[in-house]
């Protein structure tokens, strides 16, 4: 956990005693502190903005943290910010070390705006955020606008000579400096063949067998056991899986709806009809939490995008309850009020480690390994190959083509010349 600096530490203490904070209370509000730097740090969220605070708070309920503490997380947070609000009176040395944050705080916020501009998901935000926050690193105390194209090859060269990152890491943050650059920068940005590249191998993903997807599914408690049967049975990456709503089921086609996929691409896929049961036992599930929570007064779920603003209803209708909702609610400090989430990556992660452990598996076996077994095993059981594209959703069929390397090629009749066959309808 990060380690509050002496200066920042007496000044805290000191906003406490000034709000009245109980004495007994203090170090709580400390810990809630250092876990927010912390958790800033880590998913590259400037901590100074607001809403980095959502976030925090998200992953406070993913990990199962009652209200009272999410609230009193809250209130911590709060009082940094009004604490970050007056930094001026602080010694000058502090203030010298602040103003030297701002041009890169800047950015950060100017990076926000750059990708909701572009309608980017949220993932790549904080790809591209970490990534600009090693380069800020690997910088120094140099300032983003002394940049020149020169310090760009540096970190990559860097990565690729010294951290010796694969081709698919070196690529990531090679467009997320492009991206910085151009978008945010206004600079030009051209390394042409001048940085030493990572030397990119041919990955084969890991496929499971049938019996090994079944002795995995068999140890993993319920609803983790149905959101990793619909990984494997509807090919489904991670976050399609957990962003699942109500109204994304169609019973009647019998078709399963991925809305804002990769590349916010919509598909669909069968649904598997021996999951029929278990899935309309778990839309019971989520509309009896969903009564509950109306009652309780709860203010509904996260919706996507424009949404909260245009259908303020929506949040509150069972259609669009989360089909994998959080264990617990999440406080929303802006509005003073709290929603559901849906169930939190880390959460099903950690209990597939567990399962796979368990039943001895000798793979290394995430999340995503069930959506490669969904291919393969299609493609073994003679499924074309752009049907198995559409159902994954990718744009490229080379993409596909990978798991052409995952299953054995069998042919009924041994290699011949095409001259040699007999001429059609003889």
């Amino acid at each position: 956990m990060k380690t509050l600096a002496p200066a920042l530490k007496a000044a805290f203490t000191r906003r406490l005693g000034e709000e009245q904070v109980q004495s007994d209370q203090r170090m709580d509000y400390l810990k809630w502190l250092r876990f927010y730097l912390d958790f800033c740090e880590k998913y590259r969220h400037p901590p100074r903005d607001v809403e980095s605070l959502q976030p925090f708070l998200q992953k406070l309920a993913s990990k199962g943290q009652a209200l009272a503490l999410q609230e009193q997380a809250a209130a911590s947070i709060a009082l940094y910010y009004a604490l970050m609000r007056t930094w001026a009176t602080a010694p000058q040395a502090d203030r010298v070390r602040e103003a030297a944050r701002e041009p890169w705080d800047a950015c950060y916020a100017k990076l926000k705006e750059e990708v909701r501009l572009r309608q980017y998901s949220p993932k790549t935000l904080q790809t591209y955020r970490t990534w600009i926050g090693q380069f800020q690193s690997f910088l120094g105390d140099k300032g983003p606008a002394t940049l020149g194209s020169d310090d760009a090859r540096r970190f990559l060269t860097h990565l690729a000579v010294t951290r010796r990152v694969v081709a698919s890491t070196q690529n990531q943050a090679f467009n997320a400096l492009l991206f910085f650059y151009r978008h945010i920068l206004k600079a030009d940005y051209e390394l042409g063949d001048t940085v030493v590249r990572a030397r990119r191998s041919k990955y084969i993903p890991v496929v499971l067998s049938r019996e090994e997807v079944d002795e995995i599914i068999a140890r993993l408690p319920p609803p983790y056991r149905l959101a990793v049967q619909l990984l494997y049975g509807c090919g489904l990456r991670l976050a399609e899986c957990l962003n699942l709503r109500v109204h994304n089921f169609n019973f009647d086609q019998m078709v399963l709806t991925i809305h804002d996929g990769k590349g916010r691409k919509d598909r669909t896929v069968p649904l598997p009809r021996v999951l029929l049961p278990v899935l309309r036992e778990q839309l019971a599930r989520v509309q009896h939490q969903h009564e509950e929570d109306l009652q309780a007064g709860y203010a509904g779920v996260f919706m996507p995008g424009a949404l909260d603003r245009k259908c303020r209803s929506g949040a509150r209708d069972y259609i669009w309850q989360w089909f994998f909702p959080a264990r617990t609610l999440t406080l929303v400090p802006q509005a003073g009020e709290y929603r559901r989430y849906h169930m939190h990556e880390s959460e099903l992660q950690k209990v597939l480690r567990s399962a796979v452990q368990q039943a001895r598996i000798p793979k290394r076996v995430t999340c995503h390994t069930f959506r490669h077994s969904f291919a393969s095993h299609l493609l073994r059981a003679n499924y074309d190959i752009r049907t198995i594209q559409q159902l994954l959703g990718h744009s490229d069929i080379r993409t596909t083509m990978i798991y052409t390397h995952t299953v054995q090629s069998r042919t009924i009749k041994e290699v011949g010349s095409p001259l040699d066959f007999a001429p059609e309808g003889v």
